[in-house]
């Protein structure tokens, strides 16, 4: 994004940004308490961040549009840093969510993708951070299932497949990687917490989630500055100075 440029001539201030890219749990980030709307907060008058999550999806079709929410060239609406956030809907159990479902060896190829596609687009690996499925409550999840009339369509241990693949993938690639499905089940605690619906994130987890994934963004995203002034520090008497120049006031 840019703001406008002055009707004196003075050149466009390029706004940073970062691209949260994923399923639901992507596109509910930016509701109150949300890890997204942390990540917002935390980056204000640095950077956009982007909210491009597409409830139900799956690397099946976020490879396909993958390419359309990414400007080409180094440019600077190319992204600080961009989150691949998928599996939840890749890993549902075929034969009761078969729309959904990707096979493993698919989810991993299509992940592979999406890198590649970033890469092409001039985002390197360097700022790219894969995040793995949450694990799912069954117990939880097996009552939202049956209220929308149908079975048991995940299963915990088939979602550790896929995180475990994304793992992988990460390795593969040479990108950073949260591994949320190990991190919220490590020493065997009780993650159920951690999850709203036994599949979706609650308050806690969305504060574990981006507990752990500012960390991974912080060291892309450190160097970029305030951008504009302080208001202490805009020039009184003539503020054009300060607000359409160059950074000089």
């Amino acid at each position: 994004m840019a703001l406008c440029e002055a009707a004196n001539g003075a050149a466009s201030l390029a706004w940073p940004r970062v691209l949260l890219f994923g399923d639901s749990i992507t596109q509910f980030s930016f509701q109150q308490g949300g890890w997204g709307a942390s990540l917002a907060d935390k980056l204000v008058r640095k950077c956009d961040v982007l909210n491009r999550g597409f409830s139900g999806y799956n690397t099946r079709w976020a490879k396909i549009i993958l390419p359309r929410l990414i400007t080409k060239g180094n440019s600077p609406d190319s992204p600080a840093a961009v989150t691949i956030f998928f599996g939840t809907n890749d890993s549902a159990l075929k034969d009761e969510n078969p729309k959904q479902h990707v096979p493993l060896a698919e989810y991993a190829a299509n992940l592979h993708t999406m890198v590649r596609q970033l890469s092409a687009a001039g985002v390197p690996a360097s700022r790219v951070v894969l995040v793995t499925p949450p694990p799912l409550c069954e117990a939880a999840w097996e009552q939202e299932c049956l209220l929308q009339g149908c079975k048991l369509n995940r299963l915990n241990s088939v979602v550790g497949e896929y995180a475990g693949a994304c793992v992988q993938v990460a390795q593969d690639c040479g990108v950073d990687v949260l591994d949320l499905w190990t991190l919220m089940q490590k020493d065997t605690q009780d993650f159920s917490s951690y999850l709203s619906d036994g599949l979706h994130l609650s308050p806690k987890g969305n504060e574990f989630l981006f507990s752990h994934l500012w960390p991974l963004l912080e060291k892309r995203v450190s160097s970029l500055p305030l951008l504009l002034p302080y208001w202490r520090d805009i020039a009184e008497a003539q503020p054009e100075r300060s607000l359409l120049g160059d950074g000089d006031h």
